[in-house]
């Protein structure tokens, strides 16, 4: 049996199947739209209606295709920032001038390149609303000079076009969303057909009274009418086809949601020699080598979620735990990166005492309520899909590793204690993100078995931080990812809470379930005195 396929080769598939699927929707719409709501109240004298319509649906599905491929180059499942055209602007300066190491930084060769892909988008989707406007409405005769309605038809495509990028790139609708419930495609794409036709109705109506006003301001050639009862006609027609190019556009866009998000199995053939030798390798190969952030990436954290999470492909979950331990090392090391990624970079912003027991507090509100910060804290949260799936997988893999692993692999290697510090470490950095206080506190200060205060100042002017914070987008997003560690943390403490009270009372928690080293965000006592929390359960 055949190796599955590369995961560059699984996104080009997936690309290829969406170009023709849009095709066929596109195709529908026209006929639909064209031959029946159309077709009765156009004439033309121009060409027979029959080679006329064939040039006009191949120039509409030229102009969807168009839009489809500048729409696959903007998706991305990771919503990154772009660059401001003032910043492409000196960097081109400093490349042309100074040195070349202005785009060297990955990081801004990233959001120049979402940039020149924003630009694209709207220039893509300006073209295939005038191309598809005047293919579905300006072929009628319906004035006496044909050159004065393509001028009217095409310049209020145009509009169209230019008024979808702006909401598609306003509303960050180019950001692919995993769907908590993998459904087949096709009962996906009609659940979806419902809202999709709300909102064309929505977006044509709006873009058709819009582009009416700047009607007005064109010459005087362009808005000539012959009699009422053309301009009536030609409006009728033009909301209808401004609907029908909106719809395809919608159409297109869950189209891409569903297809593009979709889970890939990333797994040899169950029975196959590679089956029973080494089921693993191609997961493992997809989550190291992909890109960071790219779609064949997060399709590999996806796949792994769900072998962890869910008992559908047991043989699978298993192989995770063969004999060397190596297999789940890697798995584990692979899902911890993103979130010891994200706990450095919110510790970056906060400071601390030497001897890492005080976090200031006054610092840390003064760095949040700086936009700068706020945008670089906003763009560590913006992974939380990837975080979230990274957190349940080594949690139901640690949890289900009581039961399932039968050669101890998962504490011989060390990986109980790293995923247990890296998810304190990373909710004790978000939960400071969010305004709370931590403080180690010595014995005759604990406040019950956590031994852990959290609380907001006092002043009245910090208090203002901390509800300015809670009002933010910054403040949600935060709130959201200390959800999913916490409930992460509490399905571990459920699965071993025996064996932690055992350790707790002979005086090896500390020893048993925490890293030896620094942790990537706090210290080695508040991450027990959290703990502590968390096996009383009285973390909240």
């Amino acid at each position: 049996m055949s190796s599955p396929p590369l995961p560059e080769v699984v996104v080009k598939n997936r690309f290829l199947g969406f170009l023709i699927w849009q095709s066929i929707t596109s195709s529908a719409v026209f006929i639909l739209f064209k031959t029946l709501l159309l077709s009765p109240i156009t004439y033309t004298n121009l060409a027979p209606p029959s080679i006329l319509s064939f040039v006009a649906f191949l120039i509409f599905h030229l102009s969807q295709l168009f839009f489809t491929a500048s729409l696959s180059l903007l998706s991305s499942p990771q919503p990154y920032s772009p660059a401001s055209p003032l910043q492409l602007a000196v960097s081109l300066l400093l490349f042309l001038f100074v040195s070349s190491d202005s785009f060297s930084s990955r990081d801004f060769r990233r959001r120049a390149n979402l940039s020149l892909s924003f630009f694209l988008f709207l220039v893509a989707a300006a073209i295939s609303g005038f191309l598809s406007v005047i293919c579905l409405c300006g072929w009628a005769n319906y004035s006496s000079d044909g050159v004065q309605l393509i001028g009217r038809v095409g310049f209020r495509g145009f509009t169209f076009g230019l008024l979808y990028a702006c909401f598609y790139i306003y509303k960050r609708r180019w950001v692919l969303e995993f769907p908590i419930i993998q459904r087949p495609p096709f009962f996906s794409f009609k659940m979806n057909l419902p809202s999709a036709i709300k909102q064309a109705l929505k977006l044509s109506s709006t873009a058709y009274l819009f582009s009416a006003v700047l009607l007005v301001f064109l010459p005087n050639q362009f808005k000539s009418y012959v009699t009422m009862k053309n301009f009536i006609i030609e409006q009728i027609i033009l909301y209808f086809g401004s609907f029908s190019v909106f719809l395809c556009w919608e159409l297109s866009h869950h189209l891409h949601q569903v297809l593009h998000t979709k889970r890939f199995i990333f797994a040899p053939p169950k029975g196959s020699a590679a089956a029973e030798t080494n089921p693993s390798e191609p997961l493992l190969s997809a989550l190291e080598e992909s890109s960071p952030g790219s779609l064949p990436q997060f399709l590999a954290y996806l796949d792994l979620c769900m072998v962890c999470e869910n008992n559908v492909a047991t043989w699978r979950r298993a192989a995770f735990f063969e004999e060397t331990g190596e297999t789940y090392k890697r798995v584990v090391a692979v899902c911890l990166r993103p979130l010891e990624q994200l706990a450095s970079t919110l510790g970056k912003g906060f400071e601390t005492h030497s001897d890492d027991k005080t976090y200031q507090q006054h610092n840390q509100l003064q760095l949040q309520t700086d936009p700068q910060q706020d945008s670089k804290y906003y763009e560590a949260l913006n992974n939380f899909q990837q975080c979230a799936w990274c957190a349940r997988t080594v949690v139901f893999l640690t949890a289900r590793s009581h039961k399932e692993d039968r050669f101890g692999v998962a504490q011989l290697s060390g990986s109980n204690t790293a995923v247990i510090s890296t998810l304190l470490s990373c909710l004790l950095a978000v939960e400071a993100l969010m305004g709370k206080k931590t403080n180690v506190h010595t014995p005759h200060q604990l406040m019950g078995p956590g031994g852990i205060k959290w609380a907001t100042l006092n002043t009245g002017r910090r208090d203002v931080a901390v509800a300015k914070k809670r009002s933010g987008p910054i403040y949600s997003k935060a709130y959201a990812m200390a959800d999913v560690l916490k409930t992460s943390i509490y399905c571990i403490i459920s699965a071993f809470h025996d064996e932690m009270l055992t350790s707790d009372k002979a005086g090896l928690l500390e020893k048993d379930w925490l890293i030896s080293g620094k942790p990537h965000f706090g210290s080695r006592e508040l991450l027990l005195q959290k703990l502590h929390l968390f096996l009383d359960f009285r973390a909240s």
